[in-house]
Parts: structure tokens; C-alpha cells; sequence
């Protein structure tokens, strides 16, 4: 069984953000085409990109960026497989969250100035990047890293 190819529309390049997004799935699914993938999953990314196909000229980059992520976390709790800087994206965003604020509060608690609460943000976003990265050159050691960076 092999992936379908979402189908070209002529619409497509009137938009240029539309355009990035779309050619940038289309890469995707070929990469995605490429490695071996059970049949149930391709059966998933199949019924994704008819979804896709079927989808209206207004709607199509909603659309396209939710099937998208749809299929890049189906591939990645399934078979442990991510995109190029998957986890640094990811772990930037919580280690702001989960180590960047507590120790902004930390801070503008000790030296009692609330306002010191926006320093620990790039402390914890240096955490998450260190973090996501060690995570991605684990990944792509481990021959569990498709060849293609998706941005969002």
C-alpha cells in the first residue's frame, strides 16, 4: 500500500503562505513515502489527505496545517519517528514554562520585585533548547529522524 499524493491545486500559488504550507506537506507525505510504514498508519495518513483533498479553497490552510500536525504526532507516538528539531521546538516552549517561570518567580520573590518575573523566561527557554536538542541528536543517532524540518 502506498501514501496518496494530495492533489495540486491551481489556487495554491495565489497565496504564498498557502503555498509554503502546502508544498512543505506535500514534502512530507513523499519523505513519509520513502521509509517503511506499517499499513494501519498509512491508512490514517490516507484518510488525512482525503480529507485534504476534499477540503474547500477557503478553509485549505487551516486545513492543511491541522492534518499536518495530525500526521506528525501520529507518526510520532506510534513509531517514535520525528521531523528535524522536533523536540527543540517542542521542549523551547516548556522549558519556559515548566523551568523559565517558576524561577522568575523565584527570583522576584528572593529580591522581592515581582518585575524580575520575565528574567527567568530565557533562562528556562537556554534549558528547553539545551534539553530538545540533546533529544533530536539522540533521535537522529537512533535512525529515528525523517529528513525533512516541518515548521508550524
Amino acid at each position: 500500500m502506498k501514501i496518496i499524493q494530495p492533489k495540486s491545486r491551481p489556487e495554491i500559488s495565489e497565496n504564498a503562505k498557502l503555498s509554503k504550507i502546502y508544498s512543505q506537506f506535500e514534502n512530507l507525505i513523499t519523505v513519509l513515502n520513502g521509509i517503511g510504514l506499517p499499513d494501519n498508519i498509512k491508512e490514517t495518513i490516507n484518510a488525512s489527505i482525503e480529507q485534504l483533498n476534499s477540503a474547500s479553497k477557503d478553509n485549505l490552510l487551516k486545513k492543511t496545517k491541522k492534518e499536518q500536525v495530525k500526521i506528525v504526532k501520529l507518526i510520532e507516538k506510534q513509531l517514535k519517528i520525528v521531523p528535524i528539531n522536533h523536540y527543540r521546538n517542542t521542549w523551547m516552549a516548556l522549558g519556559m514554562v515548566v523551568f523559565g517561570l517558576p524561577l522568575g518567580i523565584a527570583f522576584g520573590t528572593i529580591l522581592d520585585n515581582i518585575g524580575l518575573l520575565g528574567i527567568g523566561l530565557p533562562i528556562g527557554m537556554v534549558i528547553g533548547l539545551a534539553v530538545g536538542t540533546g533529544m533530536d541528536k539522540k533521535a537522529k543517532e537512533e535512525g529515528r529522524q525523517l529528513n525533512i524540518e516541518v515548521s508550524y
